[in-house]
């Protein structure tokens, strides 16, 4: 017990220890609150006030050492250090979680029959429209899937209509649609 009393008031826990513990609450609280703003979007009415349950339990931890020891700069460099890294992080685990459903809209100059084959080979519901472009015909395709396939769906494209435009838009709420069963890595054209 005397030697954590001796640690908890040493210089090493003042200006090392405690602005380190600091800016790890911060990278976690912010990480989740990235992650409960996402939750939130998606409309997940449980998830998201659970992470906020969270988010705002350490922050009140992390915040009640920062009145503790205003002295401290060391302290809000951690603190505002830690916010910085949380953002980061939070938004490479969003990434990597890839919750939820997205539209993609595919625009073509040239023929895309063998991009709509592959799409619906693979399972993707799609939608195609012939449209006049800025200076010519062009085929337009919509799919919605899963944002977890936007990866697979890209290499489609880039293989089957490399220079194709397409952009890809969140969507809250779908009703029915066609979504793969199963996921094809490789296609390859003329087969």
């Amino acid at each position: 017990m005397f030697l954590l009393d001796t640690l908890y008031d040493s210089g090493v826990f003042t200006y090392l220890i405690l602005p380190l513990l600091i800016f790890l609450s911060r990278i976690l609280d912010v990480s989740i609150g990235t992650i409960r703003i996402v939750m939130l979007s998606k409309g997940q009415k449980i998830a998201a006030p659970v992470l906020g349950f969270f988010e705002v339990l350490i922050w009140l931890i992390a915040i009640s050492k920062i009145f503790e020891n205003l002295d401290n700069w060391v302290c809000y460099f951690g603190y505002a250090a830690g916010f910085a890294a949380g953002n980061f992080i939070g938004l490479l685990i969003e990434e990597r979680l890839a919750v939820g459903i997205v539209r993609i809209q595919i625009v073509t100059r040239k023929e895309a029959t063998s991009l709509i084959s592959v799409l619906k080979e693979s399972g993707y519901g799609i939608t195609h429209l012939k449209a006049q472009g800025a200076a010519e015909n062009v085929s337009i395709i919509y799919t919605v899937l899963k944002r977890t396939d936007v990866p697979l769906v890209e290499d489609i494209i880039r293989e089957f209509n490399p220079n194709a435009f397409y952009s890809v838009e969140d969507v809250k709420y779908v009703n029915k649609g066609i979504f793969p069963i199963r996921k094809t890595r490789r296609w390859r054209k003329g087969k």
